[in-house]
Order: C-alpha cells, then sequence, then structure tokens
C-alpha cells in the first residue's frame, strides 16, 4: 500500500527559481540556489544596522553633556572624532591580525560577542542610572561606536567578500545592500517613536539593540554551515585562490606610497578625503546649531542648570537624532532601491560620481544663506542619503577596472588613512575657525562651498582617469 511514495525523493530542482528567488529577481538577477544565502546575508546586514542606529543616537546625546571646560560643545564633538580617526588606524591593524589566526566565523562571533560585552558596560556607567555623570564617559563611549562600526559594520562586508565570488557578488551585494539601507531607516524610526512615545527609555536603547546582534551571529553560522553543506549552486569566494593573502601582506603606509605613485589613486584618494572632511565639518556644524537650539528652547521655556538641564539636552539631541537619522536612511533606502542602479546604466560612472558634490554645494550654499535648524536638517539629509546611497555605490564601481594590486593595495589605504585624514582636517578646521579665526556659523558653511568646489574638480579629472583604465580594461580583455 505504500508503493506509491518514493523514499528517495528527487533533488531540489537547481534549473527553476523557487518562489523567494522570483521574488528577488525584482531587485537583481538571481540564479537558481542563490536565494536562501542572499536572504540570510540581507536579514543579516539588516539587524546589524537596526542595533548600530539604536545605539548611534545615544552616542550624539551622551557627548552633548560630556563638556571639557575651555571647550565648546562642537569642539569637544571634533576633537572626539580626530582622536578616534587615529584609534581606528590602529584597531584595522589589529582586527587584520586577528582574521589571520582566526577563521571567518570564529572572528565574526568573537568580535560581536566582544561589542556586546562592552554594551552592557556602557549601559551600567550612563549618566544618572547608577551613577551621575562620569567625566568624560560620553566621549569614551563616543570613540567607541567608531569601533562598533569597524568591528561589526565593517566585518559584515569582509564576511560577504568572502562568501561571494566575483560574479556573483556583483549580482547580490546592491540587493543585500538595500537591507543595510533598510536596517538603519527601522532602527532610526524605532528610536525616533519608542523614545518620544516613552515605551523605552532612552537608558535601556543598549540593551535593546542586543538582541538583534545575538540572532545576527546565528545568522552568520547558518550562512557559513549552509556552504559546507553544499547548499549553494556555487562555491564560495574565489578569494582564496585569487591572492586573498595579498592584503594582508600590504600595510597602510604602503599603500600609501602606491597612492602617491598613481594618479589614478592620488585623485581617489583626494575625492576621498574631501568627500570625509565635507561631511564631517556638516556634521559638527549640525550639531553646534542643534545645541544652540536646544539652549534657546531650554531658556524660553524655564529650565535652568543641574540635572534638569543635561537631561533636557541629551533627551532632545539623542531625539533629534533618531528622527534625523530615520529620514536619511529612508531616503538612503529609496534612492539605493531605485535610483543608484539605473543612474550608473543611463548616466555611468560620472553621474554617480558626481551627483553627490553637486547635492553638496547646493546645500551648504543654502545652509550658508539661511543656517537654521530646518533647514540645516533638509539640507544634511539630502547630503547623508546620497552618501549612503549613491556615493556608496561610485565607491564600489570605481574599483571595477584597476588592476589587482591597485585594489589590494591602494584600496585599504584609502578606506581608512584618506576617509581618516578626512576627519582630522575638519577637526583642525574646528579648531582654527572657533580659536584663531573666531567663525561664526554661516562663515563655516561657505568654508564647506569652498571645500566642495576642489572637491568637484577632483571628481571630473578621476572620471576622466577611470574612463582611460575602463578603455585600458577593455582592450586588454579584447586582446
Amino acid at each position: 500500500p505504500l508503493n506509491h511514495i518514493n523514499p528517495f525523493p528527487a533533488p531540489v530542482n537547481m534549473t527553476q527559481l523557487s518562489t523567494t528567488e522570483r521574488f528577488l529577481s525584482l531587485f537583481t538577477e538571481v540564479k537558481p540556489g542563490e536565494g536562501g544565502t542572499a536572504v540570510m546575508m540581507f536579514a543579516n546586514v539588516f539587524l546589524i544596522l537596526l542595533a548600530y542606529y539604536f545605539i548611534k543616537p545615544l552616542r550624539e546625546g551622551w557627548i552633548a553633556i560630556s563638556d571639557i571646560e575651555g571647550l565648546s560643545k562642537m569642539e569637544v564633538k571634533a576633537y572626539s572624532s580626530f582622536v578616534q580617526s587615529v584609534l581606528l588606524l590602529l584597531v584595522v591593524g589589529w582586527y587584520a591580525r586577528l582574521s589571520e589566526r582566526w577563521d571567518r566565523v570564529t572572528l565574526f562571533t568573537r568580535a560581536t560577542l566582544f561589542c556586546i560585552s562592552n554594551m552592557v558596560l556602557f549601559w551600567f556607567l550612563q549618566p544618572n542610572l547608577f551613577f551621575e555623570q562620569l567625566p568624560l564617559s560620553g566621549i569614551v563611549y563616543y570613540l567607541w561606536v567608531g569601533m562598533f562600526g569597524v568591528f561589526v559594520v565593517a566585518q559584515f562586508w569582509t564576511f560577504c567578500a568572502d562568501v561571494y565570488n566575483d560574479e556573483r557578488g556583483k549580482r547580490m551585494l546592491p540587493f543585500i545592500a538595500v537591507g543595510a539601507t533598510a536596517g538603519a531607516a527601522v532602527g532610526s524610526w524605532m528610536v525616533d517613536r519608542l523614545v518620544d512615545s516613552g515605551i523605552i527609555p532612552t537608558e535601556a536603547l543598549l540593551l535593546v539593540a542586543i538582541v538583534p546582534l545575538l540572532v545576527s551571529i546565528l545568522l552568520v553560522h547558518r550562512v557559513d554551515k549552509r556552504q559546507n553543506n553544499g547548499a549553494d549552486e556555487t562555491p564560495a569566494s574565489d578569494a582564496a585562490t585569487s591572492g586573498r593573502q595579498e592584503p594582508a601582506k600590504a600595510s597602510i603606509w604602503s599603500g600609501a606610497k602606491l597612492v602617491l605613485a598613481s594618479r589614478f589613486l592620488l585623485l581617489a584618494a583626494l575625492v576621498t578625503l574631501f568627500t570625509n572632511w565635507v561631511n564631517t565639518n556638516g556634521e559638527n556644524l549640525l550639531f553646534r546649531v542643534i545645541q544652540e537650539t536646544l539652549a534657546a528652547q531650554a531658556q524660553e521655556q524655564g529650565i535652568g542648570g543641574g540635572d534638569a538641564l543635561l537631561a533636557f539636552v541629551r533627551d532632545g539631541t539623542t531625539a533629534f537624532y533618531g528622527d534625523f537619522y530615520f529620514w536619511v536612511n529612508s531616503v538612503a533606502l529609496l534612492l539605493q532601491a531605485f535610483v543608484a542602479s539605473r543612474l550608473l546604466k543611463y548616466g555611468g560612472f560620472a553621474a554617480i560620481l558626481l551627483i553627490l558634490p553637486v547635492i553638496a554645494l547646493t546645500s551648504y550654499t543654502v545652509m550658508a544663506l539661511l543656517p537654521v535648524l530646518a533647514i540645516v536638517k533638509m539640507m544634511k539629509i539630502a547630503e547623508n542619503a546620497t552618501d549612503y546611497s549613491l556615493n556608496n555605490t561610485s565607491r564600489h564601481v570605481l574599483w571595477l577596472p584597476v588592476s589587482s594590486a591597485m585594489k589590494f593595495h591602494g584600496k585599504p589605504a584609502i578606506d581608512t588613512l584618506y576617509v581618516r585624514l578626512g576627519d582630522g582636517l575638519a577637526a583642525i578646521t574646528v579648531l582654527v575657525g572657533v580659536h584663531v579665526l573666531a567663525l561664526a556659523t554661516e562663515q563655516f558653511f561657505v568654508f564647506n562651498v569652498f571645500l566642495v568646489l576642489c572637491w568637484l574638480v577632483a571628481g571630473v579629472l578621476l572620471v576622466r582617469e577611470h574612463r582611460r583604465a575602463s578603455d585600458a580594461a577593455s582592450q586588454e580583455t579584447a586582446t
């Protein structure tokens, strides 16, 4: 009576798309067998960015009440960013050494658990929870959030590069990037709604952020197990057979020397430096306008000094950034999902690279004329959303036509040294602008307009070099 039951079911049909894969085809090209891993990677980065945007707004609120005698709030934030840039250079090297000792799953798991333990510690040390405001605690937390970005956010993309080979990566990474932007948008929205409504107190955000990080660890193990069991149609990354160890031999400083020896890489470094310098200046100025606005509001509401004023400034700053990041990431999500690939297809590399400096030029010109919080917020949303979506895409496309030596030696230097050099120059801008030139907020915005013009010139020259590199790569392929 059981003869009709086949005890040896047929293998999964790898020639047809599953229902999930047909849905994913709306966003990118998907082949049979790729859907399961793609969905898990999408969910993973979604959860990581969700947690990050629970942590990030608290950073702004905490440092807003971490005063240092003789320094304005904008100076405290700017100089902290500079110290963070120095520490990040050290952390990148340390993390690279750990990656040589541990396999990718062990590295991801231990680094994430280390960050979770730090989150519990910072929750315990928050102002007016178990202790009064501890000296410099907000600055230490600010520095740690930068470390979190290296240990957890950046390592996910390294894991992606190890999971996917070059052909699959070009198709799947843009879709996975939508998960990152979506997680950031949802996290920002949740912080804004949960804190404003009183459902979750500001002090509990760090504990809530632990949950998605724990699920993220489970997903990493699931993806790795799926690959080891051969559930994917295509094996893992080609990197192991295409010189993956080469980046480990290159230090930041050897990459810096290569940048200076190559016109292409020099221009890429300058564009990266100006991008980060302008954006960090803008973040510092936004923070300055927020603190000035909150100070005026506190005075209007009759809030005096002491704990009441500190709580008002901390909660107001945290709530503002929660709403701000929500709008930044929501707009970025739309741009990433519906504009990035189309702009690249129809406008080419020039359009996707130069759109951010054009928007920045417009934004900072408007902010110089009208330096009020509503205008500054709206212009920074436009700039940051474009940076997180279209400009991120251009940074990936930039490296497609160049040699492996340029990628493995020059790219690490640009992504660390020259990005952080932008932070350092932004800190020097605050130092000179406040203590030497005594610039008003409007004058800082005017200086940023000048920087954007330099950025545009470097961008146009980089487009020409990229075109030459693309033509040379096409000729080499043809021969």
